[in-house]
């Protein structure tokens, strides 16, 4: 593309006019600014490249070829802006040192989230920088250590990023979600989450407390926590979670809940977890290991467990009873450590 920082200097022996870029150190900066950057760029960096301030606002008056995504920051194309031109954005605007966190940082580290219209930017204290738009500025005397990169997007760490997230989130639901997502996935470790709630401000953290105490107690998803919910609702006995159940030294499945006594199973058939196409075949092949030692095995998907409680309820009595009614297993369980 031919820009005014282009400008004709020869014509080849073909007749054909050749363009080069202008050999400025500045300019060429800003070349480099803007490949890194998605084509963001802060006015410092504009007029440190030597365009005036009045082309400036030339460039990105209405229906000019450049538009203000924030206050002295701009993108030099038209069109609607990508996630991460809204990202480099929002960390040109807060100032160097900035980081994302919460729900856009949990984005970068492969972490389901809700959808949220408001990036959350960590800044040093003492640093005085207003939320504005799509951007609200945090500042704190904790920035994360070590940052990630992507390009030009900063973000937090897994667990500092799941703390900060928890605040943005409207529902207990949703912090139960996230966070045993985040565990589930192996994308953080249960202690540096509770190290994060224990050095991170009390105000605001009770979702996330609450939910840190249903993961240790073994729930591992949002469906699971749904689940936990209507076991306590309806007075049922209280299953270990996430139980590993042996044969002697031999493994037989690592089961969402496990009732000893009847050698009753549930599992909640959440897709998201359990019944990916690909893992159909062993589902199955989990399901017929456990009823050949005598388990009872039940599946509820997180729909039945939201629309049917009462269905779910009887199905688990029913089964315990059963499952009382005869010698006990021979089955050890343990509990799964995060």
């Amino acid at each position: 593309m031919i820009t005014n920082e282009m400008r004709l200097v020869l014509s080849d022996p073909r007749g054909i006019l050749c363009f080069v870029s202008t050999p400025s150190p500045d300019k060429s900066s800003l070349q480099v600014a803007l490949s890194r950057q998605e084509l963001v760029l802060s006015r410092a960096q504009v007029l440190a490249a030597g365009i005036t301030p009045a082309a400036l606002r030339h460039r990105t008056r209405a229906g000019g070829p450049w538009q203000r995504l924030l206050p002295g920051i701009y993108l030099v194309v038209t069109g609607t802006p990508t996630m991460r031109q809204l990202e480099i954005a929002a960390l040109l605007y807060a100032g160097e040192g900035s980081v994302l966190t919460g729900l856009a940082a949990l984005r970068h580290h492969g972490i389901r989230v809700p959808e949220a219209k408001v990036a959350t930017v960590l800044i040093p204290a003492g640093h005085v920088r207003r939320s504005r738009g799509f951007v609200r500025v945090a500042p704190t005397s904790r920035m994360p250590i070590p940052v990630f990169l992507k390009g030009a997007v900063a973000f937090a760490p897994p667990a500092r990023a799941v703390a900060d997230a928890t605040r943005e989130c409207h529902s207990f639901r949703e912090v139960r979600a996230l966070v045993a997502d985040a565990v589930q996935q192996r994308r953080c470790r249960l202690d540096h989450l509770q190290e994060e709630l224990a050095s991170g401000p009390v105000r605001g953290s009770a979702w996330l407390r609450q939910a840190l105490a249903e993961v240790t107690g073994g729930i591992r998803s949002g469906a699971e926590g749904d689940f936990g919910d209507l076991l306590r609702h309806c007075q049922l006995p209280a299953p270990m979670f996430n139980a590993r159940l042996y044969c002697g030294k031999t493994l037989i499945a690592v089961v969402d809940a496990w009732w000893a006594e009847a050698g009753v199973a549930v599992e909640v058939d959440s897709r998201a977890w359990h019944l990916l196409p690909e893992d159909w075949e062993r589902t199955m092949r989990r399901h017929a290991r456990m009823s050949a030692h005598g388990i009872i095995v039940l599946h509820f998907p997180p729909g039945q467990i939201r629309s049917d409680p009462a269905g779910v309820v009887a199905d688990i009595k029913a089964a315990l009873a059963a499952g009382r009614a005869r010698p006990p297993l021979g089955v050890r369980a343990v509990p799964t450590i995060s």
